[in-house]
């Protein structure tokens, strides 16, 4: 089996060789990117990457730049890094589309458990599953997501989330519960990132937001009424 191929953007090249040695020792296949030019580069000429960790603050080009460019092509998933904790950032992040947000410093241990989490999650989703619920359907092999017929454009998580909601359907589901599932590891946050991601995704699916009810004090349950 080939191994997965991941992207690392960092103007620093101690940062860059501490995450590449953390991700070797778990059998991934790194590549380096010194600025966002230089990344928007290799991404183009490499069509095996198969997830990016992106720092925010670089030359040249920001992560978010280089964000907003790869998302405009494609849905691979993609974990920020930032010296940031401000929420403005993050919530940046998401409307932008990405799929985890982690601040400076961070446990590398971690940051790889999340990649493989990802990794994980986005394999699952090629099983081929096909559902259809209330006039939304969703599409597990090719990643899509129609509403009454109409595409709609998901991240990769606010896809996950989705998934997750519809085949618990009828189920009241803890913020815990859901990052638990959705994230597949253990979390060190705040409830922001499941509220955030809800958010978006209930205004992406337009009138058929309402189907995800909030659960105050909890959290969500996903029921179609009619």
């Amino acid at each position: 089996m080939d191994k997965q191929k991941i992207l690392v953007v960092d103007d620093e090249s101690r940062m860059r060789k501490l995450v590449r040695d953390f991700l070797v020792r778990q059998d991934y296949d790194v590549l380096e990117a010194g600025n966002g030019e230089e990344a928007l580069d290799l991404f183009y000429g490499d069509k095996g990457i198969s997830l990016i960790i992106l720092d925010v603050m670089m030359p040249r080009m920001t992560g978010w730049e280089v964000c907003r460019e790869i998302r405009e092509n494609s849905k691979v998933p993609i974990i920020m890094l930032t010296a940031k904790g401000d929420e403005s950032d993050e919530l940046l992040g998401f409307e932008l589309g990405v799929d985890e947000y982690i601040s400076k410093p961070f446990s590398p241990k971690i940051l790889v458990a999340r990649v493989g989490a990802i990794l994980r999650r986005s394999n699952k989703s090629s099983g081929g599953k096909y559902v259809d619920v209330g006039g939304i359907v969703i599409d597990q092999q090719a990643h899509m997501v129609t509403v009454d017929g109409e595409r709609v454009e998901l991240s990769f998580k606010e896809f996950e989330l989705l998934s997750y909601f519809v085949e618990n359907r009828g189920i009241a589901l803890s913020r815990e519960k859901i990052l638990n599932h959705v994230w597949d590891y253990d979390y060190y946050g705040d409830a922001r990132t499941i509220d955030t991601h809800v958010k978006k995704l209930r205004s992406k699916l337009g009138a058929k937001g309402e189907y995800i009810k909030t659960i105050w004090g909890m959290g969500y349950k996903f029921e179609v009424t009619s």
